[in-house]
């Protein structure tokens, strides 16, 4: 067990799907996994390890922003031998361009926090993605017919800002989109020598003013959920 993670060796599997919100995390397992386990549920964040199409692999929460799934991913990579982690989950879309529901790729993210200068002295800031998941869920994303937009992303450290409108970090790097999480995993992964990737749903547009509800948040993600399980499936450890 590590500090925040309650699953004994062995439970979880080398791949983990990592949404936000721990009742999605919960969802996504319930209604895709077949022998499904609970793990863990420390601080009620869930992890479930089960089965889809014969692939072994564990789903849980990261909490939102960089110091919650830099604990987490930290944790998975360094305790648990974890070797490939994905981040599935929501944005804000900088463009009117882009359609609510849509899938963003992160090929890398840009943020303003301090998360990896702090963690690991790493002084830039933006990430690539690491290793190969980034190319597997391009390439499954084609083979199953389903548009995706791939480009750079910006992982804010506020959610709430006196100016609404789009950061300059992210407008300096055309980001697509706004989340909070993907910056600090890609460090993680960076430093640990791991796999990182990062699928989103569209679920706000941000000058537009437009976004999904709370409960399709948590059950209507089906498109994002169906390309990051099969793309799990094609990922060769």
């Amino acid at each position: 067990m590590s500090i925040h993670i309650a699953a004994k060796p062995g439970q979880i599997a080398p791949i983990v799907l990592m949404p936000g919100d721990p009742l999605r995390a919960k969802h996504i397992a319930e209604n895709n996994f077949d022998e499904l386990e609970l793990v863990s549920s420390t601080r009620n964040i869930y992890f479930f390890t089960g089965n889809y199409k014969g692939t072994r692999l564990t789903i849980g929460a990261s909490g939102m922003g960089c110091p919650s799934i830099g604990i987490y991913s930290y944790e998975l990579y360094n305790e648990y031998g974890v070797e490939c982690i994905m981040r599935i989950g929501t944005c804000g879309a900088y463009l009117t361009s882009i359609n609510l529901f849509d899938l963003i790729n992160a090929e890398k993210a840009f943020s303003e926090s301090t998360y990896a200068k702090c963690a690991f002295e790493y002084d830039e800031n933006g990430f690539d993605h690491q290793g190969n998941m980034y190319d597997v869920i391009n390439e499954t994303a084609k083979k199953l017919g389903q548009p995706l937009l791939k480009g750079n992303i910006h992982s804010g450290d506020p959610f709430y800002r006196v100016d609404p409108n789009i950061a300059k970090i992210a407008a300096e790097n055309n980001c697509l989109a706004a989340e909070m999480e993907a910056f600090a995993l890609f460090a993680n992964a960076k430093y640990f020598k791991k796999t990182a990737a990062c699928l989103m749903t569209v679920s706000d547009i941000i000058p537009a003013r437009k976004m999904i509800t709370a409960e399709e948040r948590e059950k209507s993600l089906d498109k994002m959920t169906r390309l990051a399980l099969e793309s799990a499936t094609e990922f060769q450890l």
